[in-house]
């Protein structure tokens, strides 16, 4: 699929892998999920743009490169929170955004009951991360609202996405990155991806 990195790194599906089981307490799939979120980072961040500047070492002058442009990393609440400390590891002068979103039960609309994102968006790389992308419309509606506010150079990190949220964000975002660690095989009547790993806030929270 045009646009989706499915990242088949060995240690990226061994660890999904540990977050499928249902027998992986929320203690240890906290910790595997910001194993395998720093692992995904290296991949969803190696065509960031960069520019040359000069350096000084310590005996010489040479020339090295930089990241051409800040990054904010915007985590979906709640699910979200548990894939930002790991990047945040890998970028630790990275801005932090939040936009928090409910799943209404019935309808599978997304509402929101929180924004808080930096100014000027157009000047960043925005990483949008969300452990799952299921019906699509949370992803798109926070997609919205990045573009409301500027964005212009954005990506989506998510672990587990299933055929119908990507046709969802396609229709609305066809050229948007999305780097996955697997393509699930369809949703079930109430939204939830199978196989999947059930509800990541839950199994992350304990609640």
């Amino acid at each position: 699929m045009k646009n989706i990195t499915v990242i088949a790194h060995p240690l990226v599906q061994h660890n999904l892998t540990r977050l499928r089981d249902e027998r992986t307490r929320p203690q240890e799939f906290r910790r595997v999920l910001g194993e395998i979120a720093l692992l995904m980072l290296h991949e969803a961040t190696r065509d960031f743009a960069v520019r040359s500047v000069p350096v000084q070492t310590p005996v010489a002058r040479t020339r090295g490169q930089q990241l051409q442009r800040e990054v904010v990393l915007v985590p979906v609440l709640r699910a979200g929170l548990g894939m930002l400390d790991s990047i945040l590891q890998l970028l630790p002068d990275a801005r932090i955004g939040f936009i928090g979103l409910k799943r209404e039960e019935t309808t599978l609309q997304a509402q929101f009951y929180h924004k808080s994102l930096p100014k000027n968006l157009s000047q960043f790389e925005v990483i949008l991360i969300d452990p799952m992308l299921a019906t699509g419309g949370s992803a798109v509606a926070a997609l919205d609202l990045l573009h409301e506010q500027g964005a212009k150079h954005v990506r989506f990190v998510n672990l587990v996405a299933a055929p119908e949220g990507i046709r969802t964000v396609r229709k609305s975002y066809p050229k948007l990155p999305i780097f996955t660690a697997a393509v699930d095989r369809k949703l079930n009547d109430k939204g939830y991806i199978l196989p999947g790993l059930g509800d990541a806030g839950d199994r992350l929270f304990g609640c």
